[in-house]
């Protein structure tokens, strides 16, 4: 039995989980850095900055996601694990939308995140325009997430 099928698949659900991860880390991180500075000043701007904070977690739920699913789909939860070294690059190749995507735009929300905390910090009743710029960069990572879901469920299907 040639077990790289597994590894390679394997290997694309760790990354998505893990690149993913780190990105909403690092971009939650600045996002609360940014907000502590706010509440220093203004402690009643604590809701309004901490939802600015938490928008590049997100990609992190997606990236954790996408691997529950990887690990569903080749069997490592449940099911046979055997599965084609042509499948485990296809599962691979599926994840990785996910796993770069989900890094980037983290650290690029986090950067309009950060911005629109300075614009609440100055201007409290413009949240709901602040929100939209970091909001925006999350489209990215919703197609992201979306590619990498059909990909992953559609190779399940193939016969090779």
């Amino acid at each position: 039995m040639n077990n790289l099928g597994i590894v390679f698949a394997l290997l694309g659900a760790v990354l998505a989980a893990l690149l993913s991860g780190i990105g909403s880390a690092k971009g939650v991180g600045m996002g609360g850095e940014a907000a502590a500075g706010v509440i220093t000043e203004d402690p009643s701007k604590f809701g309004k900055v901490l939802i600015l904070q938490l928008l590049p977690g997100t990609q992190g739920i997606y990236g954790l996601l996408i691997a529950f699913i990887t690990l569903s789909q080749i069997g490592i939860l449940g099911g046979n694990a055997d599965i084609s070294l042509a499948k485990g690059f296809l599962y691979f190749g599926a994840c990785m939308p996910m796993a770069i995507v989900g890094y980037a735009s983290a650290i690029r929300q986090a950067r309009a995140s950060v911005a629109s905390i300075a614009v609440v910090a100055k201007k409290p009743e413009q949240f709901g325009k602040a929100m939209i710029f970091p909001a925006m960069v999350e489209t990215y990572a919703i197609l992201a997430l979306l590619i990498s879901i059909l990909a992953v469920v559609g190779i399940g299907g193939l016969s090779i």
